[in-house]
């Protein structure tokens, strides 16, 4: 069948199947729904990345206030990153089961809750749990935000509308050291200012929960859940926005399958290394990222320990906006383009060096300038690279029935992975000095690059169908429609 570009206006209501809803969605224009969509899932990670700089911050005020040792620290830095591995599976596997829609917005109620609970955290132990509860709203965020923005894409822009979802986070990185620098040189009661850093984690959320509320199921949950192409149909005339859509609607046949989610998929044919390829890379992504990102205060504290608290926390600023965000945006625009195995090759192995120059270059852990350089290219090429494709990669190998459920368990694994590297970076750093904590992440990055070259394919050009071979069962359903039909006008 020849590829085009169309809309649902293209298709006759009169013979539409499953097949026809799918081939508008998959070759429709961007249009106004998808960026409202790509905005409304994008302020999780906004949140997310957010919460993830600034507990950093509000740690150093936390150290001498509770006499915090470096294991306490890391416990605390890393609390909401195992809640988050928790989310992922939970809601992920929930999202397979009831639906997208059903549970869409309230992982940002949780979130919320657990982000203002934490700045009235009267000790420790009340802090940890509260943390933990954030998490789990964040876990939650990934597989749905994802899945969702994936279901709606069309072919062309998939990889472009996931990328911007995630890249949200580049914003929440930048957001975060303005907030702590401007509370910081305020000059308030330190008990307050790291209270209100914490505080600031829920507004975004509850900002965009309605928004989520509102939002409607995807048309391929409904067809091939349930194969409803009465509601496929309309709200294909949603994101298309062709009334063609809505005399869809009057003539589809609605079949109720009720199909039912098996995480058995996940182990047949080609799903189990891509299952151990997502999920892998995610972890040893997350080790290295989440460990330097956490623990960056304390990186700049150890490279320039005469330096205050707003200085070092400026220079994670410059680090955000010259090197982090640049890497969002290019992959957002490059990711279709050049493919998500490319660029997430090519980030682990740029990573790599620039971690091991860190490590191995004598005198590098000491001179500010060389290290903020090497510092800033691995940050660009950690969003130019796997930070980007490893949450990208998910939402597209996996059929329907599964995908948020392979979602949800990448993210979780990889989340296992931010947990050992936000815990483990501040031991680091105590024990190895800069360079040893460096090698680490250097290492880590190149077992995430083999890892990447030899189990996972290239989606990027393909219908979600064809990568995850459901096409067939498409072809087989349009064939039963096209029977019915024929029964139909018999009678």
């Amino acid at each position: 069948m020849q590829v085009r570009e169309s809309n649902a206006a293209q298709v006759d209501p009169h013979s539409m199947g499953a097949k026809d809803v799918l081939e508008a969605l998959d070759n429709s224009k961007l249009s106004g729904f998808h960026w409202k969509a790509m905005i409304t899932s994008g302020m999780g990670f906004f949140t997310d990345a957010y919460d993830l700089f600034i507990i950093g911050v509000a740690l150093q005020i936390l150290t001498p206030l509770w006499n915090l040792t470096p294991f306490e620290i890391g416990l605390v830095g890393s609390t909401s990153l195992i809640a988050a591995a928790l989310g992922s599976i939970v809601f992920g596997r929930m999202a397979d089961f009831i639906g997208r829609k059903t549970i869409y917005g309230w992982t940002l109620v949780i979130l919320a809750i657990g982000a203002l609970a934490s700045a009235f955290a009267p000790n420790l132990i009340w802090l940890l749990i509260f943390r933990f509860i954030l998490g789990l709203g964040i876990g939650g965020d990934y597989p749905l935000s994802a899945t969702l923005m994936s279901e709606y894409a069309n072919r062309k822009d998939r990889g472009k509308l996931i990328t911007m979802v995630f890249s949200m986070q580049g914003l929440g990185l930048i957001f975060g050291p303005l907030i702590a620098v401007l509370l910081l040189a305020l000059n308030i009661n330190h008990d307050l200012t790291w209270r209100i850093m914490l505080a600031l984690g829920a507004v975004p959320a509850l900002a965009t929960f309605y928004m989520r509320r509102n939002i409607a199921e995807t048309p391929r949950f409904s067809l091939m859940m349930h194969g409803d192409v009465e509601a496929a149909a309309q709200t294909v005339q949603e994101v298309t926005s062709n009334d063609a859509s809505k005399k869809q609607k009057k003539q589809a046949v609605a079949r109720k399958q009720n199909k039912k989610s098996s995480l058995a998929v996940l182990l047949k044919g080609r799903y189990l290394p891509w299952i151990i390829g997502t999920a892998g890379t995610w972890f040893l992504l997350d080790i290295a990222y989440y460990g330097t990102t956490i623990a960056s205060p304390l990186v700049l504290k150890s490279l320039n320990a005469h330096e205050n608290l707003i200085t070092n926390t400026l220079y994670t600023l410059i680090i955000f906006v010259i090197a982090a965000m640049p890497g969002y945006i290019i992959a957002a625009f490059t990711i279709d383009r050049l493919g998500r195995k490319l660029i997430q090759a090519l980030g682990f192995a740029m990573m790599a060096i620039a971690y091991a120059v860190i490590a191995l270059v004598p005198g590098m852990t000491h001179l500010t300038v060389p290290f903020l350089i090497a510092f800033s290219v691995s940050y660009f090429f950690t969003e130019f690279g796997p930070n980007v494709t490893t949450f990208v990669y998910p939402a597209e190998l996996f059929p329907v029935e599964v995908r948020s459920t392979a979602h949800g368990l990448a993210a979780s694994i990889g989340k296992l992975g931010a947990f050992a590297g936000a815990a483990i970076f501040p031991v680091l750093l105590e024990t190895f000095q800069l360079s040893g904590a460096m090698a680490v992440a250097a290492i880590v990055s190149v077992l995430g690059l083999l890892l990447t070259i030899f189990t996972l394919p290239e989606p990027s050009g393909r219908s979600l169908e064809e990568i995850s071979g459901e096409i067939e069962l498409l072809q087989e359903q349009t064939k039963e429609t096209v029977k019915e039909r024929e029964v139909v006008a018999l009678h």
